[in-house]
């Protein structure tokens, strides 16, 4: 008898650690492209925005996650391009005045784990 119940205990202890379960709920994170033209160019500037706090010295521009180098786009088509490959989708892009050229806005989303979401 003794045997039947201490080994139901031994089987019970080992067997309720294995119903824990991970955390697996999405949530949305969006990022916002401003691209403007460069003057005297027919190249443009990018701006990435990740919602992320700015430092006024800190340098926090986008960079190649392998190299470390500056990420550089010639055209607003290959920033989406690359913002694409990353995962991000598009939600919404609009024109916005300044002065006498415009600043074009690209909002993008993609889900994250809630874990890796500070």
């Amino acid at each position: 008898m003794k045997k039947i119940i201490i080994t139901a205990v031994i089987l019970f202890t080992f067997s309720s650690g294995s119903f824990a379960q991970q955390d697996t709920t999405m949530v949305e994170q969006y990022c916002r492209l401003i691209s403007f033209n460069r003057m005297f160019s027919n190249k443009v500037n990018i701006d990435v925005d990740f919602g992320d706090e700015r430092k006024f010295f800190s340098d926090n521009r986008m960079r190649d996650e392998e190299s470390g180098k500056l990420k550089k786009f010639n055209t607003v088509t290959d920033a989406l391009n690359y913002m694409g490959s990353q995962g991000w989708r598009l939600v919404n892009a609009f024109p916005v005045a300044e002065g006498n050229s415009f600043a074009y806005h690209y909002y993008f989303k993609k889900l994250f784990p809630k874990a890796q979401v500070r």
